[in-house]
Parts: structure tokens; C-alpha cells; sequence
């Protein structure tokens, strides 16, 4: 009768072995995929506090970069002649990314930008930065815009973009508008 017992107890060991595999192998079946490391994009530029808080209002640029600062007046005079502030810019200009995987866009410059997707590069929302190029669909409108005030990005903060399809994407900045970056999903 001992020995029965033993040969029960083993066998509902294994048995419960058995189900304890089973329901691992399933877990980790239906278990959803470790989600893709985001691609950082970086936004960053130059403002001189002392000149666009002036002109703008206070604490509007938080540039804590030391030496390298473009003054109001000469972002506009830049843009106007054609040649845009560098300082100024998205990057990478170029990000070559898997379909599913998130941008992760963070503002470490002094001012807002925007994350805005495009179907074709040009002007932004504020004319005299545009550098003659019209102001394309995307931005018209401003903040007034919904669809653009949702791309925008405080200082120190993060946008992150998701669901893009396969192919080609151009976003930039509608305020800016020479901060470009084009996103290939594959």
C-alpha cells in the first residue's frame, strides 16, 4: 500500500511537471513582444534669452547652452538672406527605422518647436522665417491648428511618434521650418 502511495505521488509529480511546462511554453507564446527601442530625434537651437525673452515675453528662451547664441533679430535676418541658423536643427537629418518601432523626439534647445509630419518640405507658420518658400498644408494655421499643436514640444520635454506606415516620412518644424528630418520605415 506504501508503495502505492510513492508511485501516486510520483506520478502527480510529473503529471503536474507536465502542466507546469505546458502553461510556460503557453505564457510565453501569448506574452506580447518586448516593444522596439525608440528612435531619438533631438531638437535643439540657439536662442539668446536676453533677446527673444525681450521680444517674446519672459522665460520664453531657456538656452543654457554657454558661448554659441543667435539673437533674435539675426534668426530673422538669417532666414530672411536664405541661410537659416545651423544652430537650428533636427538630429539625425536622416532615421532609418523598422516598422513598429516609436521616435522618441526631445527639445533640448531653449525654445519650443514642433514634430510636424509633412507630405513636402516648405515654410512654416511664421512667414519671415520661411525663406521665400510658402507656407505648406500642414502648418497653415499655427497652434490655431489642432493637428499642429499637438506635434509641439516645450523645452525639455519629449513627443513620441508611433504608427508610422512603411516608406518614406518628412516632419519638421512649422515654426522653424528648415528643421527637417526624414524617417524611412522599413
Amino acid at each position: 500500500m506504501r508503495r502505492n502511495a510513492v508511485v501516486a505521488a510520483l506520478l502527480a509529480g510529473c503529471f503536474s511537471f507536465v502542466l507546469a511546462t505546458q502553461a510556460s511554453a503557453q505564457d510565453k507564446s501569448e506574452r506580447p513582444a518586448a516593444s522596439p527601442t525608440p528612435a531619438q530625434i533631438v531638437a535643439l537651437d540657439e536662442c539668446d534669452p536676453a533677446t527673444f525673452n525681450a521680444a517674446i515675453g519672459p522665460d520664453f528662451c531657456k538656452n543654457v547652452a554657454l558661448g554659441f547664441s543667435t539673437t533674435f533679430s539675426d534668426l530673422f535676418a538669417k532666414a530672411a538672406a536664405g541661410t537659416p541658423d545651423p544652430g537650428w536643427d533636427f538630429e539625425p537629418d536622416v532615421v532609418h527605422v523598422k516598422k513598429g518601432t516609436p521616435l522618441l523626439v526631445v527639445d533640448q534647445g531653449g525654445e519650443p518647436h514642433t514634430f510636424t509630419e509633412v507630405e513636402k518640405f516648405g515654410g512654416g507658420f511664421i512667414e519671415p522665417l520661411n525663406a521665400g518658400e510658402p507656407t505648406v498644408p500642414e502648418c497653415a494655421g499655427g497652434f490655431k491648428n489642432v493637428a499642429v499643436a499637438k506635434t509641439r514640444i516645450l523645452q525639455g520635454s519629449q513627443l513620441q511618434v508611433t504608427g508610422l506606415s512603411k516608406g518614406e516620412h518628412h516632419f519638421e518644424c512649422c515654426i522653424h521650418p528648415w528643421m527637417r528630418v526624414t524617417v524611412e520605415v522599413k
